[in-house]
């Protein structure tokens, strides 16, 4: 008898223990993690084989992160040497990842400049922007962080 009443007391504990853990036991939500609204806005110019991204990170909340990962993807194949900016990573032949840095509430990361060579000249160059890494938050609005750009080879500028 006595056994059995210290195995639920244990029991007992431990369910009140990973309760607060954010296991999800007994609470639904405590699972749920942090929630940020990670937008990109920028600009994208291709010249013959260089690419120029300007890349602004932005977070709407509800919550702060300290850190989160935007993805570059290509249409055309990448040169094999690149110089990139600080923070930023060469990801496959067509991409590259670079951290936008601290996003706090309501505010800009850091502004990410790159020029991209590309392995040969392109008439166009299309250019997706997608979150990699969100700092471990949900993003219900992936309207303003998934972006698709085409890039003319004209020297002009091209928003978003």
């Amino acid at each position: 008898m006595r056994r059995g009443a210290v195995r639920s007391v244990v029991m007992a504990g431990l369910l009140v223990l990973l309760g607060g853990l954010g296991s999800g036991v007994g609470n639904a939500r405590a699972g749920a993690g942090p929630e940020a609204d990670v937008a990109y806005h920028g600009r994208v110019a291709l010249d013959g084989a260089r690419l120029r991204i300007l890349l602004v990170p932005e977070n709407e909340g509800p919550s702060a992160l300290p850190n989160a990962t935007v993805r570059l993807r290509l249409s055309a194949d990448l040169a094999d040497r690149q110089e990139l900016a600080e923070g930023c990573a060469r990801a496959g032949l067509r991409e590259v990842v670079c951290e936008t840095g601290e996003l706090p509430l309501h505010g800009r990361g850091r502004h990410i400049g790159l020029v991209l060579r590309l392995k040969e000249p392109a008439a166009e160059v299309v250019v997706r922007v997608d979150t990699w890494w969100n700092g471990g938050a949900t993003d219900r609005n992936h309207a303003n962080n998934e972006h698709v750009v085409l890039a003319l080879d004209t020297g002009d500028t091209y928003a978003f």
